[in-house]
């Protein structure tokens, strides 16, 4: 990640099929689509990290770390760090509406980054690195819309959310290796570090929906 720990996550994404060491504890998806579903998209930082939020919660069948919101219709990894192609780290969100409703899922994005802050997550910092959620109708904007005036009367951040509402066009599912990179690789400085720090208070904090056991 392009981070004040470039050095190390350079090197751990070197070396990580060297050195992966998993956690049964991290929740995976079942990368099989089900015919009951919805699928939902969000940009919040670091993907690695958005896709274990989405993952962790009961009721989404799996999260897919990718690439949206740009205009490169062939997007790596390497173009999107540039900053060239537009897009923005990203997960598709498999879930059962009878589970959980979009409303939660809405929730629960906001919960687990600060929204305030332009094109940075944490350590991230970069136009990839953007607040973004997408909608596919007229009904998901406007739970979004009605989330981010909740959230700025509330006066939670000091400053008001800067997450952008767009229409969703298309999601761009990422390399193999980003898929469950948590899971697969518990040793990276960067996931000890950052990514599982940061999920554990969500997961104290957020109320709103379930997770799974």
């Amino acid at each position: 990640m392009k981070t004040i720990f470039t050095t190390i996550l350079l090197f751990a994404l070197v070396s990580c099929a060297q050195t992966q060491s998993k956690n049964p504890d991290i929740p995976l998806g079942s990368k099989k689509i089900l015919p009951n579903e919805a699928v939902a998209t969000f940009a919040e930082g670091c993907f690695w990290h958005a896709e274990l939020v989405f993952q962790s919660l009961a009721g989404v069948r799996d999260a897919v770390s990718g690439y949206a919101g740009g205009t490169d219709a062939h997007p790596t990894y390497e173009k999107v760090a540039s900053g060239e192609t537009g897009h923005a780290e990203s997960v598709q969100v498999y879930y059962d509406p009878s589970k959980i409703s979009y409303q939660k899922l809405v929730a629960a994005f906001f919960a687990s980054q600060d929204p305030t802050t332009i094109n940075r997550q944490g350590p991230d910092e970069g136009t990839e690195y953007r607040s973004i959620a997408f909608y596919r109708n007229g009904t998901e904007k406007k739970i979004i819309e009605d989330e981010i005036t909740r959230i700025n009367s509330s006066h939670k951040y000091k400053n008001k959310i800067v997450t952008q509402v767009v229409p969703f066009t298309k999601f761009y599912a990422a390399e193999d290796y980003h898929q469950e990179y948590i899971h697969n690789n518990m040793d990276n400085p960067y996931v000890r570090g950052y990514s599982i720090p940061e999920w554990l208070s969500f997961k104290k904090e957020f109320k709103e929906a379930g997770f799974k056991p």
